[in-house]
């Protein structure tokens, strides 16, 4: 979207990213209103990113109210890991393919999906290593940090995110 000049032709000054701000809206309301987590933390920003971007690369316009059928759809995108980290890089990758009608040069939607992308893979956050779920071991390992951090493991942000977007949709 280019701002209008005064003859009411588009300017070719700055495009506004109206797709991706709004898919960042709907995915920051979908968590505030779940009330999971603090928005100021990195998981919350994982979170919302996965969400931004899940919302911003599926097929339809997002509607204001968010239908029941959208959420279902959100619901099954989100829903497994590496399907969904694999359908990102296809549908990015398909968007750059693209050509774009009547933009020039880069499109600003495009450029802040990837940024999101990039930072939600490249990012690594600790957290509870839920894959060594495990019986607890018979000798006490003790309490305090030492304990807490044997239990948490470097993981990509978008391994935390995806599932915080997906019970903040789970719970709308």
């Amino acid at each position: 979207m280019c701002p209008e000049r005064q003859d009411g032709t588009g300017g070719a000054g700055l495009q506004v990213p109206m797709a991706w701000m709004y898919a960042e809206y709907i995915a920051d309301e979908l968590l505030r209103t779940g009330d999971l987590m603090e928005p100021s933390t990195l998981e919350y920003r994982a979170g919302r990113d996965a969400l931004a971007l899940t919302i911003f690369l599926s097929d339809g316009a997002v509607a204001d109210a968010l239908p029941a059928a959208r959420l279902d759809e959100l619901r099954l995108l989100t829903a497994y890991g590496a399907t969904w980290c694999c359908w990102v890089r296809e549908r990015l990758d398909a968007l750059d393919a693209a050509p774009v009608s009547g933009k020039t040069g880069p499109d600003p939607d495009l450029a802040l999906a990837r940024a999101a992308w990039r930072w939600l893979e490249e990012t690594e956050l600790l957290a509870a290593d839920l894959d060594a779920i495990a019986p607890p071991p018979r000798e006490p390992v003790g309490d305090g940090p030492e304990a807490e951090e044997a239990a948490q493991v470097w993981t990509p942000a978008w391994q935390l995110g995806l599932p915080l977007g997906h019970l903040a949709i789970h719970l709308h």
